[in-house]
């Protein structure tokens, strides 16, 4: 996933815990939940309901980026 973006998608900064917390929220209210994005804001807090949204599409969009093998998997140095 291309983190950069998702910190800072125009639409304000996401901080490691708010993305932390937008992940567990995302695993809590699924697809078929009603006022899912409602929910999903009040869980992370300080943001909107168009922000995690927009947040939830570039999230999507990067995923389906990497599955398509158009982001180069990184050349990790051994430790």
């Amino acid at each position: 996933m291309d983190s950069s973006s998702l910190r800072s998608n125009g639409s304000g900064s996401w901080t490691p815990k708010q993305n932390k917390l937008f992940e567990k929220a995302l695993a809590q209210y699924d697809k078929d939940t009603p006022d899912r994005w409602q929910n999903v804001a009040k869980a992370v807090g300080g943001k909107t309901v168009e922000e995690v949204e927009r947040h939830y599409e570039i999230l999507i969009e990067d995923l389906t980026r990497i599955e398509s093998g158009r982001v180069p998997i990184p050349n990790y140095r051994p430790t």
